[in-house]
């Protein structure tokens, strides 16, 4: 039987793989942070974490517990939800970006659907900097989607890298600028790739533009260029493009859960029920780096 408050603490360190942000972020001293963690292992028998002068890593077992985790705490609170007689109800207005959508958020849905039938979703999908501001416009409940910065909102979801990905036909001429397949600004992996192309001094062009994932991915299929994208969520039918290529580092990208202002006592409820659900399918959302 695990304590749930020693699986938050754990969760809490797993996304932060530091026990002093994860003290900062609990409220807690890190002795306490440290000695929670040390109680979940000894009922786990194994090691969760590795530490040493460099920092801290989730072990094998580490990332075994961290789906357990999410589950567990999912089911409690869906358990004390129903006992209490407090089942989340409503409507849900939840911003996600085109990443999810077409990949593994269907999976996350059809769970809540099933868990939380009289809460009723009104989905937006759009770029994630686009999402963001119809949050704070008022527009949106809840998003998930992808942040600017380590520093910037939200609740980590996981961190994941950026990639470069396209046709497995697809040969780079390197006396030829770099085509590549973009969303339109201001999106962040469009940021990112264009920040690593200058970084490395690689000439590029723009082959195609779509504010659409469904229409990157076709021009990617089709030969057009390469894209930036999350490593744990590469569409079918795409690769990531060899190191041989010589393509530059596009660095990491954080997915967040972020809450706008939300109104009645039942929108509350209903986006901490998704949020939850969101957080118990992390594992199945990606994969680890």
């Amino acid at each position: 039987m695990f304590d749930p408050v020693q699986l938050r603490t754990f969760l809490a360190v797993a996304q932060t793989l530091s026990f002093t942000q994860a003290a900062h972020r609990l409220g807690l001293r890190q002795s306490t942070v440290s000695q929670q963690v040390r109680r979940l292992e000894e009922a786990a028998g194994r090691s969760l974490f590795t530490r040493d002068t460099h920092g801290v890593e989730l072990t094998e077992d580490g990332e075994a517990m961290l789906g357990f985790a999410r589950t567990i705490l999912a089911a409690n609170e869906r358990a004390a939800g129903w006992f209490a007689g407090t089942r989340p109800r409503g409507r849900l207005r939840f911003g996600a970006s085109e990443d999810f959508v077409l990949t593994r958020l269907p999976e996350i849905l059809e769970g809540f659907r099933r868990d939380h039938p009289e809460v009723d979703l009104e989905l937006t999908v759009e770029l994630s900097a686009t999402l963001h501001r119809q949050l704070a416009a008022g527009r949106l409940d809840l998003v998930l989607g992808k942040r600017a910065g380590e520093d910037g909102p939200g609740r980590l979801v996981w961190q994941d890298r950026l990639v470069w990905i396209g046709s497995e036909r697809l040969r780079l001429d390197p006396d030829r600028p770099v085509p590549l397949i973009l969303y339109p600004a201001p999106a962040i992996t469009r940021a990112r790739a264009l920040e690593a192309m200058e970084r490395q001094g690689r000439s590029w062009r723009i082959a195609c533009t779509s504010g659409s994932l469904s229409g990157l991915i076709a021009a990617s299929r089709a030969g057009l260029g390469v894209m930036a994208h999350a490593q744990g969520l590469i569409p079918p039918g795409l690769v990531r493009v060899p190191p041989r290529a010589g393509l530059p580092e596009v660095g990491r990208v954080d997915f967040v859960l972020l809450y706008g202002r939300l109104r009645p006592t039942a929108a509350q409820e209903a986006a901490d029920a998704l949020a939850a659900a969101v957080l118990a399918g992390g594992d199945r959302l990606h994969r680890p780096m």
